[in-house]
């Protein structure tokens, strides 16, 4: 079969030429000369027995044959170029590439990312923040943190840590409203929403068995956002135990009923590629994430 096949070369210069629809403007990308480009797309014409460019005074475009055999070209260099990085990674033991939501990322893995990079000094660790589903399949991912009901379609996951939530704010809004020394002076104040949050302030009030004020008060998308607004004095947030615990500790924010806590059924979890568990640096950023995990949650209990 490879004798069947063009140069890759020759493929090669015809898909930068074809895509930049210039010999120079490709030359310039392979770090060829001019001539070397033309050459090999002139080798390639002639292995196939038909023109590809026409050429024309100041400019070339693609025949109707080079346009078919282009889009053929660009999907398996693609798909080559794909499959060969998928391998790389695989055989690579020293790039883990992390995938974390926003706000657990912003509150509490970053301060904890160093004692990994000390414990593991061997892990090039590449930390990619963003709230979207991640594809294992897709290839460059090889562990994911996600706030979650713990089922994720095609991706194995473990739960690290549950957490309750319970009202914050920073300690001026507190003065300003007068101490909030009442769960039903939380009426007064300005609650601060989660947009998407299934546990709400609601839920909260109907748990403590207090009327619920009603939904007034700024909405955030994301959980660190609404903790950031109560520590700039904006009202009060339905503190996740988690996220909020970093600003409680440094005295940005104060609990204000601490034993008024709702349990949470969503979690935080670990999700990486099934059967992938056994990988040393998988399982080596999963063992060092349990122990964190386990600490931290020993702390704030205690």
């Amino acid at each position: 079969m490879a004798d069947q096949l063009p140069p890759l070369q020759t493929l090669r210069a015809f898909e930068a030429t074809g895509r930049r629809l210039s010999m120079t403007l490709a030359a310039q990308e392979l770090h060829l000369t001019h001539g070397a480009v033309s050459r090999q797309i002139k080798a390639l014409e002639d292995y196939l027995g038909v023109p590809l460019f026409r050429r024309l005074t100041r400019r070339i475009e693609l025949t109707d044959a080079g346009q078919a055999f282009f889009s053929t070209v660009t999907r398996l260099l693609s798909e080559l170029a794909r499959e060969a990085e998928e391998l790389r990674r695989k055989n690579d033991t020293s790039r883990l590439v992390v995938n974390c939501s926003v706000s657990f990322a912003s509150k509490w893995l970053t301060q904890r990312l160093h004692r990994l990079m000390a414990t593991s000094p061997d892990l090039d660790i590449h930390l990619e923040v963003t709230d979207t589903l991640v594809d294992f399949a897709a290839g460059h991912v090889d562990v994911a943190l996600r706030y979650g009901d713990g089922e994720y379609a095609f991706a194995a996951a473990e739960r690290i840590m549950n957490e309750t939530v319970s009202p914050v704010c920073s300690p001026d809004y507190r003065d300003r409203m007068g101490g909030l020394h009442a769960m039903d002076d939380l009426a007064k104040c300005q609650l601060i929403h989660e947009i998407g949050m299934n546990t709400t302030w609601e839920r909260w009030f109907a748990m403590m068995g207090l009327p619920y004020p009603g939904g007034r008060g700024p909405g955030y998308s994301h959980g660190s956002m609404s903790i950031d607004a109560a520590v700039r004095g904006a009202g009060v947030a339905l503190g996740r135990s988690v996220l909020v615990a970093e600003d409680l500790a440094a005295g940005r924010l104060i609990s204000l009923f601490p034993q008024a806590k709702l349990e949470v059924a969503w979690g935080y979890d670990l999700i990486y590629k099934i059967g992938n568990q056994d990988h040393p640096k998988v399982r080596a950023f999963r063992d060092w994430i349990l122990r964190e995990a386990r600490d931290f949650t020993r702390s704030i209990q205690g």
